[in-house]
């Protein structure tokens, strides 16, 4: 078994079709690249598109009777509880993207520990539904924090999704398996679901969305989804609300973070109706639910990372 190839096949029906959708529920002033643009202190006073741009995608997923997990910021939850109380309504599942939207990598465990404790209190507050999932913004678990697994587990969360198996200077774990794969830590097992990639010519791609669906040809994503679809193995799609609000206020930033941001915004909604039209989508809590439940011990598969 290589290390980018965990076989799980005996701890989850494989079903090629079928991949996993996921959003991640914030603002277009919570991108962790506008920080220094539109700080925390600010948050309250600027105007909020949070809603009307989430309820696009709900209403995309309606009209391809698909289904997906949403991330959601607890800070968002805290001033628009009925945003989440739609988003289950239309049988979609909830779970954590942290309360303040903090890179992992600025935090130490004990503010690390308040932050994921926050959020999975008012998500589940407010939504009524049990909250075990968690995404780490900007994918920011990466080699040295991976003490942010433990405490996970310690605060009752069951599965991850932040890590990113690429290599980037800001964030991601290349050494990461591409498959869903168990973490095996001390405080227990973790149900890890890594972001879509794809190996072209040795090289592994990002194909799992974002600013990347923005930007590079679709081709690559049909090709990444397709070749997990035969494989038998759920790919994970993400994406932003504010990727299908091309008129959002603008800020004043550098020209990279311009393009990562603000390029193919109206490109978005398009290319998720392609994606949609021709791919099946469920949430995580669906598609991996015969391993995520009780009793499923002596069928998992776990990888140790340091």
């Amino acid at each position: 078994m290589t290390r980018g190839s965990v076989d799980l096949t005996n701890a989850w029906v494989p079903c090629p079709d079928q991949h996993c959708f996921s959003v991640d529920v914030e603002e277009y002033f919570h991108a962790n690249a506008l920080e220094a643009a539109a700080p925390r202190a600010q948050w309250d006073r600027l105007p909020s598109r949070v809603e009307a741009s989430t309820d696009l995608l709900l209403q995309l997923l309606a009209r391809h009777g698909q289904r997906g997990t949403f991330f959601a910021v607890g800070w968002v939850a805290e001033r628009h509880p009925a945003l989440i109380q739609r988003i289950v309504a239309a049988g979609h599942e909830i779970a954590s993207h942290s309360w303040w939207h903090r890179r992992v990598t600025a935090l130490n465990p004990q503010e690390f520990r308040e932050d994921i404790r926050a959020s999975k209190a008012i998500l589940e507050e407010v939504s009524g539904t049990p909250v075990v999932g968690f995404r780490a913004p900007s994918f920011s678990i990466v080699p040295g924090l991976e003490w942010a697994f433990d405490i996970l587990l310690e605060e009752g969360y069951r599965y991850d999704s932040s890590l990113f198996p690429i290599r980037r200077p800001d964030y991601g774990y290349p050494t990461a398996p591409s498959t869903p794969h168990w973490l095996r830590r001390p405080a227990g097992q973790l149900l890890e679901l890594p972001l879509t990639t794809i190996r072209l010519a040795g090289v592994r791609f990002p194909a799992a969305g974002g600013g990347y669906f923005r930007h590079f040809p679709y081709a690559l994503f049909r090709h990444a989804f397709r070749s997990w679809g035969r494989a038998g193995v759920p790919g994970m799609f993400y994406i932003h609300p504010w990727e299908v609000d091309p008129e959002q206020p603008r800020y004043a930033v550098g020209p990279l973070t311009r393009l990562r941001h603000y390029g193919g915004l109206s490109r978005t909604l398009p290319l998720l109706e392609r994606l949609l039209a021709e791919f099946r989508f469920t949430s995580i809590a669906k598609a991996f639910a015969p391993i995520l439940g009780p009793g499923d011990a002596g069928a998992r598969a776990a990888v140790s990372l340091p």
